[in-house]
């Protein structure tokens, strides 16, 4: 099998071999039933078939709070433990190493967003949503997602403990979050480059049914680019 294929697998297998996974799973999927039908507007009361609320609670609600966690311990705890010392003596690449992980978790976090498809189903079921949204909501999500995973990814990299990883990615997650709020009140081309660096704002046009090339190149470049540094980050602890 192919290394990064086989590293994919183990990582995506060891999150489900702890308690973490089931930890994880259960306070996203209750955070998630009370964004979407308690707060801060009742399901009930918007009177409309529409998940909007949802596509707006699982970016800063769930993702922002809940990568962090599961991508810490991707490359920090590897360190700490020694293990990494180990995989890297094999015939695998750095690269491979990073891009199995990296896959690993997208598969972990993509099985949690596969958990909300109970939301479309019953909207379905009460009323008759436009499925084009939806389905762009979810593509923009796991975009989202895998950008933030990436980012994480990252932060764990550059790490010697899962803690300090966890503060690293939940910073720079947070930051991406405040530097477009922080340009609203602005203006100039200098704000147009600000907003376009902010990572939720990319996300507005997929919740609108709109599936934009630059939207997903923006996503996309921010995995490449992540990816790369923490091959990097790889490479220079090994040569340390």
């Amino acid at each position: 099998m192919n290394p990064t294929l086989t590293i994919a697998k183990r990582e995506f297998k060891s999150y489900f071999d702890s308690p973490l996974a089931y930890v994880v799973i259960c306070l996203s999927l209750f955070l998630l039933g009370v964004g979407v039908f308690i707060w801060p507007r009742p399901f009930w009361q918007i009177d409309r078939a529409t998940l909007a609320q949802m596509f707006e609670v699982i970016p800063i609600g769930l993702v922002v709070l809940i990568v962090p966690v599961v991508t810490m311990r991707l490359v920090a705890e590897e360190k700490r433990s020694g293990t990494l010392e180990m995989l890297i003596t094999l015939p695998v690449r750095d690269s491979e190493v990073i891009l199995g992980k990296f896959l690993g978790c997208v598969g972990f976090y993509a099985a949690m967003l596969a958990l909300t498809f109970t939301y479309p189903i019953i909207l379905i079921r009460l009323g008759k949503p436009e499925m084009g949204p939806i389905f762009a909501s979810y593509l923009g999500l796991f975009l989202f997602g895998a950008s933030f995973v990436a980012i994480g990814l990252l932060a764990s990299a550059l790490s010697k403990s899962q803690v300090v990883g966890f503060v690293g990615a939940f910073v720079v997650l947070l930051f991406l979050f405040l530097i477009e709020w922080m340009a609203q009140t602005g203006g100039g081309w200098l704000t147009s480059v600000i907003r376009y660096i902010g990572i939720q704002q990319h996300l507005e046009n997929f919740g609108k049914g709109i599936i934009d090339t630059k939207d997903v190149i923006y996503y996309l470049s921010v995995v490449a680019l992540c990816l790369l540094l923490s091959v990097r980050a790889m490479q220079a602890w090994k040569w340390r």
